[in-house]
């Protein structure tokens, strides 16, 4: 089954070239999934009272343009699998009154014991009978290599903004830490954003935005101060 979300777009969510911050966008994405598992009775209302939450392990974006204020945008989505501790959602963006396409998503969800700070397994659960919609979304899969030799590393300290409800740091702050530390040019082109989150980390802890910049556009890899890479990610920039 499909739903359907639309979201007009303020003035605080676009940037200085008026176009729609990506991890403004990427927190459009998981505000909609959050509401559809809210509607389906598998949401953060449902899964906090049993001691769960879900958590954002991976997501790719493709963006044909990117809007600006007071544009309306739509958001088809649906689930493609629950299977091996791991829900699939996937999403495809339309702009304007016209609905024309100018994107897709796949992401890819866990759940987390909150106690115990380990994702568990409770797809057998009754409340997730009936969600799966099963249409595959056909996304390459991006992998994410170690950046030998940085262009350049940039320090932030997790501080009480780029916290959540789960305790730990937000999935957009890691995305809005990289761009301030280096924002590549990928206005009025097709932009795709790739985004692995590998270990959390909570208020206080210290990271390195490490960036390397290539031909099609920059990697980034964020490393906690036990030098473990707590999220690593990719700006394709095409045209």
């Amino acid at each position: 089954m499909k739903y359907w979300y639309d979201y007009t777009i303020k003035y605080q969510e676009v940037d200085d070239r008026k176009k729609l911050r990506l991890y403004n966008l990427e927190n459009y994405l998981l505000e909609v999934a959050g509401r559809v598992a809210d509607d389906l009775g598998f949401g953060i209302q449902h899964l906090h009272p049993m001691g769960l939450t879900w958590i954002l392990t991976r997501l790719s974006v493709e963006m044909s343009e990117l809007p600006g204020p007071g544009e309306k945008l739509w958001f088809e989505t649906w689930i493609e699998s629950n299977v091996h501790m791991l829900s699939t959602r996937n999403f495809r963006i339309y702009a304007g009154e016209d609905k024309h396409p100018i994107g897709q998503c796949k992401s890819v969800w866990a759940v987390l014991d909150m106690e115990k700070r380990e994702i568990v397994n409770c797809f057998d659960n009754p409340i997730f009978e009936g969600a799966v919609d099963g249409e595959v979304l056909e996304m390459n899969r991006v992998r994410m290599t170690t950046i030998p030799e940085p262009t350049a590393i940039v320090p932030h300290k997790v501080c009480y903004s780029d916290l959540d409800y789960n305790r730990h740091c937000n999935s957009c702050k890691y995305l809005e830490a990289m761009l301030n530390a280096y924002r590549p040019d990928y206005y009025d082109k097709s932009v795709r954003l790739d985004i692995n989150y590998q270990k959390e980390v909570t208020e206080g802890d210290e990271l390195q935005t490490l960036y390397l910049v290539a031909g099609d556009g920059v990697q980034y890899q964020q490393k906690n101060e036990h030098g473990e890479t707590s999220c690593s990610a990719k700006i394709t920039i095409n045209g």
